[in-house]
Order: C-alpha cells, then sequence, then structure tokens
C-alpha cells in the first residue's frame, strides 16, 4: 500500500496497469541493466501487464523473467535509431497494433530521448514517461527527467523510477537458471570433466570489436592461470569460434573451447559453478554480476563509469593507461580511436587479488 501511495503523484490515479516500457536496445547487458527497474515497477504494481517493445531476442528473455514481464513487442524501427532499418509502412502498421492495447502508461528506457521519445509517444498511452536531453524540448515536466548522463547505466533507469516515486528494490542483477540450463551444464561438465570452482572462465569477445583485448594477451592469462593449476574455458558466440580457438593454438598449455557450444542459460551455469571470469567490456560480464560470481572485466574502448559492475570488491575492472588526449576523449564519452590496451600484468594482479580473497572467505 505505501508503495502504492508513493507512485501516485506521478503516475496518476488510478495507477497505470498496461504499461508499455521501450528499450530497444541489442545486448544482454542492455537488458540485464534494467531488471533492477522491472522489479521495482512490479513491487509497486503487482498487478500491472508489463509489455517489453524491444528487439527480436527479447522474446527469450521475457520468458526467463515472467515474475517481472507478461509479453513483448518487436521493435518496428524508428528514424534515429540505428538498431532496425527504418520502413514506413512497418512502423505505421505497428502503431496502429499498439494503440489497440490502450496502454495506461508508455515508459521510455531507451536513452535520452532525441529520437525515441516520438516512438514512444505514438503508442499512444493515457501517460508518457522518460528521459529527456537536458536544454532541450520536455515533453512533460510532471514525468520526463532530465537524462542522468553520468551515472552507472543501471542508476540512470533507477533515477526514473525516484522521479516518479516507484520506490526501489535494490540495484543488483539478476539471471534466473532453469533446470534445463543445468542439465544442459552438466553434460558439458562430464564431457569436459570440469570440476566446481577448480576451472576459470575466459570470454575474450565482444558486440563490438574495438572492446576486445589482445587475444596474445588473453593466452598469455589463460597459460598463468593454466600454469597454476586451474582448468581454462574459454567461452563465447559461434561466431567468436575463430577468436577462441586462436587463443587456444597461441596458448602453451591445453584449454577448452566451449564457443557457440552453449545456450545462454548453460553459460550463466558454467559460470556459476567457476572460480572467475575474465572478460571483455561485453554482456557477460553483466551475468557474472547478477550471478555474483567474481569478475575481472577489461576496458579498453568504452566508459567504465557507464558499464563497469557497481561491486567492485566482487568485480575489479581494468582500465587501460591512457594518455591525456585520450582522457579527454572518455571524460567527453568520444570513442573514435582504440585506445592504449591494459597489459596481462595488470589483469593478472586483479585476478590474483579475487582468487586471494576467495582463499579468505573459505578459511
Amino acid at each position: 500500500m505505501k508503495a502504492h501511495l508513493a507512485a501516485h503523484h506521478r503516475l496518476g490515479q488510478p495507477l497505470p496497469q498496461r504499461i508499455a516500457i521501450v528499450r530497444s536496445l541489442p545486448g544482454l547487458g542492455d537488458f540485464l541493466c534494467c531488471v533492477p527497474t522491472l522489479r521495482a515497477l512490479r513491487a509497486t504494481l503487482p498487478e500491472a501487464h508489463l509489455t517489453l517493445i524491444s528487439l527480436r531476442n527479447a522474446g527469450s528473455f521475457v520468458a526467463r523473467f515472467p515474475h517481472y514481464l507478461n509479453d513483448w513487442l518487436e521493435f518496428p524501427g524508428y528514424p534515429g535509431i540505428p538498431e532496425v532499418p527504418v520502413s514506413s509502412p512497418r512502423i505505421v502498421s505497428f502503431l496502429a497494433n499498439a494503440q489497440l492495447h490502450n496502454f495506461d502508461l508508455a515508459l521510455q528506457m531507451h536513452g535520452n530521448g532525441t529520437y525515441i521519445n516520438c516512438f514512444t509517444m505514438l503508442l499512444g498511452a493515457r501517460l508518457n514517461a522518460g528521459f529527456f536531453p537536458a536544454q532541450m524540448y520536455c515533453p512533460d515536466r510532471d514525468r520526463f527527467l532530465p537524462y542522468p548522463e553520468h551515472e552507472p547505466e543501471i542508476w540512470r533507469l533507477l533515477r526514473l523510477m525516484e522521479f516518479l516515486g516507484v520506490p526501489l528494490q535494490g540495484d543488483f542483477l539478476e539471471f534466473p537458471i532453469l533446470q534445463s540450463d543445468w542439465e544442459e551444464f552438466k553434460a558439458i561438465a562430464l564431457v569436459h570433466n570440469l570440476r566446481r570452482g577448480n576451472y576459470i572462465c575466459i570470454h575474450p569477445g565482444a558486440s563490438v570489436p574495438e572492446r576486445c583485448w589482445s587475444y596474445r594477451y588473453f593466452a598469455a592469462v589463460a597459460d598463468t592461470l593454466a600454469a597454476q593449476g586451474y582448468q581454462v574455458v574459454l567461452t563465447g558466440t559461434s561466431s567468436e569460434w575463430t577468436l577462441t580457438e586462436t587463443i587456444v593454438q597461441t596458448m602453451q598449455f591445453p584449454a577448452i573451447n566451449l564457443a557457440g557450444q552453449t545456450s545462454l542459460g548453460a553459460i550463466a551455469a558454467l559460470l556459476k559453478h567457476s572460480r572467475l571470469l575474465i572478460c571483455n567490456d561485453t554482456g557477460v560480464s553483466h551475468l557474472a554480476a547478477a550471478l555474483e560470481v567474481p569478475s575481472v572485466v577489461i576496458f579498453t574502448h568504452s566508459d567504465p563509469r557507464r558499464w563497469a559492475p557497481l561491486n567492485r570488491q566482487r568485480h575489479r575492472i581494468v582500465v587501460n593507461l591512457i594518455t591525456e588526449p585520450e582522457a579527454r576523449s572518455l571524460r567527453q564519452g568520444k570513442f573514435s580511436a582504440p585506445l592504449s590496451q591494459p597489459t596481462p600484468a595488470q589483469v593478472l594482479a586483479e585476478v590474483t587479488t579475487l582468487l586471494q580473497q576467495e582463499v579468505a572467505y573459505v578459511s
């Protein structure tokens, strides 16, 4: 009841029961970072019907989070949004269908709103809320917040909930592991003789190639860990198999290449029983955060202020040693050229810290 009362001011009365959530971003991390916001919405509006408007791969996420989301609609594209090619007939057809849902509230959680706010308001909801670019047009001062550009991604979205009067339910991430995921993992573990806590996962790929650390550096780190007695397991998508196999061939010690051989759920189960994860700044780093698996995340071409895991004890970040011009580029949010790469020694130092922490916890 208190949660309902707190939300009355900006969500209106009666509280909305049919809600569209616009977040049409492609990455696993993009979805996981909005889970704390979905949790807050569900706690305040337990009977509401929440519809995610997102890209084609959203269906699997919605199926994994039925306690937060009821269904989804595939984003049709819109001018200025690069993820989907623009097709005017498709957009018109989608909007006509969306308006039949009679949404009480459309939440724009895609970005700063420069282009997507127009799309959101064309959904025909009774109320609209979200972000707008500071110093630019605001659709509704009561329900649109200046985009908090300097916050971590998770907190950008949570600031909107605070603004709307929705009580927060923590900023931790979640990723449910299903029984079918465990069964798939058990089969993999049996084939490769994986023992809980005795293997380290390395995920050398990324959705953007510029975010990938040197494969030779990954191989050097993997060899060091293998020499210490750990099994090394390389993970990735099928399109990243060549990268992971190159690392295996570069290494002096044997490693297990599982790229393209596991579902997302099986990777989650694999991570859950691993000692730790080493990866680039990509979706799997957020998966490790959701599963509370220690990780070392390497940043070479993205902003750690926005995308680094919030818990810096369990999750260590390694940022390149940058020059002053590069630092200025980072502060301005510009990443037009590759930055200097961290060294294997830097990464191994953070790995050692995490491994020692784990020993301390156990003892």
